[in-house]
């Protein structure tokens, strides 16, 4: 018993010599043990106390050992019932351990049975408590697991909620921003508005599409960019249409969410760049995205065909917002920007590692 008493044994046997033989044993092996002449008193007693185990005999009158077995059998908590039958009679033990029994021990004239018993009981005691610490364990580890399943749910919630406010608030301060740039009359500072407004809504974009899957530990970088320039290409179609203008070759590569952010920002300034400044308005051509992975470093390209990146500036960026929001981004993935100058149009490559 897990309460530092001895284990409570029930003893049911019609012979009063064999049963007080069978006590004094047990008592003697560290057992605290009360006997039942018949099988009804024995399923009276099983009723009413807790046993850690019951020794049954078979041939009994009034109800034998396999009906009194059946009857322990409706017990909320049936402790291990070791059953004693006569040697002439094997199929009894086999069928009382199909019907639930939990070993059996056949009864000799000699009563050397008894130390079978005895060793039986210890045995099947064991047993039980090992069986009753797994489902213990086993319970803790479903009810930990529900725990958690609920948890994650309610964070998942929290998370759509949090997402969803902060969706609208930079929604709020892109309509703001145009606002101010309507009303103000400067041409120079409507435009730096305007843009500040693009870029609050490219970060917006980057947003929606990082967080409206389930996984917002990882990204799924190809899906993710296919999304992203599918978001580019309608926001720079022209009113006209025309043939698609972004062209997208991106492996199936999992980057952290920490650093998907800042590609995704990088990858909507380079892209917008090269559709505004790459091509002349009359011929507009192909902008290439690219991104794919060599062992463990990650290359990202945006290239174009256009009229190339001014001979005389030695910046590989440039000096203004979008390349500054650039070299800002690359500051924090810990990349490098390059511009590819044997290239015949603009080509940068950022590398970094995942």
């Amino acid at each position: 018993m897990d309460d530092g008493a001895p284990p409570h044994i029930l003893y049911i046997d019609d012979d009063p010599g064999i049963a007080r033989l069978v006590q004094r044993h047990l008592e003697r092996s560290g057992f605290r043990v009360t006997l039942a002449g018949s099988g009804q008193e024995g399923l009276a007693l099983a009723g009413c106390h807790a046993f850690d185990a019951i020794g049954l005999d078979h041939f009994m009158p009034g109800q034998d050992g396999l009906e009194v077995l059946e009857g322990l059998r409706g017990l909320a908590m049936q402790p291990p019932v070791i059953f004693v039958t006569g040697a002439e009679e094997p199929r009894i033990a086999v069928t009382a351990l199909k019907n639930g029994a939990a070993d059996y021990v056949v009864k000799d004239v000699h009563g050397t049975f008894i130390e079978l018993l005895g060793a039986s009981v210890t045995q099947e005691i064991g047993r039980a408590r090992l069986q009753r610490e797994r489902d213990a364990a086993e319970r803790e580890v479903r009810e930990s697991r529900d725990r958690l399943a609920a948890l994650a749910a309610q964070q998942a919630v929290l998370l759509r909620e949090v997402n969803h406010r902060v969706a609208n608030s930079l929604q709020l301060i892109t309509s703001l921003i145009e606002m101010q740039a309507r009303r103000v009359t400067d041409p120079a500072a409507r435009l730096m508005l305007r843009q500040a407004a693009e870029r609050v809504e490219a970060v917006t974009m980057v947003h929606r599409r990082l967080y409206t899957g389930d996984n917002v530990e990882f990204v799924e970088m190809d899906d993710y960019l296919a999304g992203l320039v599918d978001e580019l290409e309608r926001a720079t179609q022209p009113a006209e249409g025309g043939a698609r203008r972004i062209e997208l070759s991106a492996d199936a590569i999992r980057v952290e969410t920490d650093k998907a952010v800042p590609v995704g920002l990088m990858v909507n300034e380079l892209v917008t760049n090269a559709l505004k400044y790459a091509y002349p308005k009359d011929a507009p051509g192909p902008v290439r995205v690219g991104l794919w992975e060599e062992a463990g470093v990650v290359r990202l390209v945006v290239e174009d065909d256009g009229i190339g990146y001014p001979q005389g500036d030695a910046r590989p960026l440039g000096s203004g917002l979008g390349s500054m929001i650039v070299s800002s981004m690359a500051q924090s993935l810990r990349a490098v920007v390059e511009l590819d100058r044997a290239h015949s149009g603009t080509r940068f490559v950022v590398t970094f590692t995942k």
